[in-house]
């Protein structure tokens, strides 16, 4: 029997409170970017309506690139046009959005000492990467991972998990679902990210030129870092694609 709501704990009261903004934020500004129906907040616990559906494929990148594309220019035109990257955003008193790159680079550190990063001069790189994506226009990051899709048998596309919601810049997300369609699926053909990020551009651009200008080179430099940021999750959540294949699929595409 189907169930018809499905509950996600937390470790702390602080982490379901700041799930529960997140989705509130989201439902408010990111319209495009439809949720399962939240029906309780708990101590250190949220339920929600149960979606009957299966996560994203590479199939979808064409249609996920649009929404995600259209739910950043929708969060920036309601909101986060007074956002700036390297600071949290405060919607309200109760709730806050990190800034964009001072948690990347703390997990960059991470990121080196656990030898998922070879030398200091590797480390600097991924820096100088970060410091240079953090400007432009304000959109926000959710992990948009193939998991955090739920897509039912008519088409219609859930987002879940609102546990981690920061400012960044336009693409970077789009750059974490290409980053973790490759580990799960594997490889996508140049020409397919070329058209997803067509087909994002196009869709935050409805909402303000401006907004529609991410380039490939930028791109890539996303795709980088995502590379480095998701590499210990290798082997684990359905990614059986590691490392060496996502550094293969980046120099190629870049």
């Amino acid at each position: 029997m189907t169930p018809f709501h499905f509950t996600k704990h937390y470790e702390t009261p602080a982490k379901a409170a700041a799930a529960a903004h997140h989705y509130g934020w989201l439902a408010t500004h990111a319209k495009p970017l439809r949720q399962p129906a939240l029906t309780v907040v708990g101590p250190t616990s949220l339920t929600f309506e149960h979606i009957d559906g299966r996560h994203a494929q590479k199939k979808d990148l064409l249609s996920l690139a649009a929404l995600l594309g259209d739910a950043h220019g929708a969060a920036w035109a309601s909101d986060l046009h007074a956002a700036q990257l390297d600071m949290p955003h405060e919607p309200r008193k109760d709730s806050l959005l990190p800034a964009f790159r001072s948690c990347r680079e703390v997990a960059l550190r991470n990121r080196l000492e656990k030898g998922f990063l070879p030398d200091t001069a590797a480390l600097h790189a991924m820096l100088t990467l970060l410091e240079r994506s953090a400007d432009g226009p304000a959109a926000f990051y959710k992990d948009s991972n193939p998991r955090n899709f739920l897509i039912t048998e008519d088409g219609t596309i859930f987002s879940v998990d609102t546990d981690d919601v920061t400012v960044a810049p336009f693409g970077y997300d789009l750059a974490k679902l290409i980053t973790t369609l490759i580990m799960t699926h594997g490889p996508i053909d140049p020409p397919g990210i070329e058209a997803a990020l067509n087909s994002y551009n196009h869709a935050a651009a409805r909402h303000d030129a401006q907004l529609g200008a991410t380039s490939r080179e930028r791109l890539g430099d996303f795709l980088a870092l995502h590379a480095v940021l998701t590499a210990p999750y290798a082997g684990r959540h359905g990614y059986h694609y590691g490392w060496l294949h996502q550094r293969q699929q980046i120099q190629g595409t870049s």
